[in-house]
């Protein structure tokens, strides 16, 4: 979008009031999308707020050659990730909207998706929710974590498999 591609320069540029623009068209998306990867909201927060104070300095390495979003949601899923790695703290209760449900069904789905999310591999985890949650395509799953589009496949599968299992005993 050309209205898009003047923001990221005035951002490059240093443009505080571009940034805040930024922020405002994608921080709520990539908020989600953190919260499914690491398990916490606090945590999801941290990573957006580290991946747009970094913004500036990281559009100096953006070619416009992609979408701005694509780019954007793959700089902030790396930086999640190896949050990830390099944390291994108590997980809470992520954010997870169940519509049609009253306070206490929600309540109780937060904590049984938490638990059984917890469970998988970290690899596996990752890939759950880049395909079942944010819809993503295994070859774009693949360019993010680094690795090839079947092997998102089978890690997907196998935690389809780990997950189903779960929930047959519980």
């Amino acid at each position: 979008m050309a209205h898009e591609s003047a923001v990221v320069r005035a951002a490059r540029a240093g443009d505080a009031d571009a940034l805040g623009a930024l922020y405002r068209t994608h921080g709520g998306r990539l908020l989600r999308l953190c919260a499914g990867l690491l398990g916490t909201r606090v945590d999801a927060e941290d990573v957006v707020h580290d991946v747009f104070v970094a913004l500036p300095e990281a559009l100096g390495r953006y070619r416009e050659d992609g979408r701005f979003d694509a780019w954007l949601t793959r700089i902030t899923v790396r930086t999640a990730l190896m949050r990830l790695r390099a944390t291994r703290r108590r997980r809470e209760v992520p954010e997870v909207d169940v519509a049609g449900r009253d306070e206490e069904d929600r309540q109780a789905a937060h904590r049984t998706v938490e638990s059984l999310l917890a469970r998988l591999p970290e690899e596996q985890r990752a890939v759950v929710v880049l395909k079942a949650i944010e819809g993503w395509s295994h070859a774009d799953i693949g360019r993010t974590l680094g690795i090839r589009a079947n092997t998102s496949e089978v890690r997907y599968c196998r935690a389809l498999k780990a997950l189903r299992a779960m929930t047959r005993d519980r």
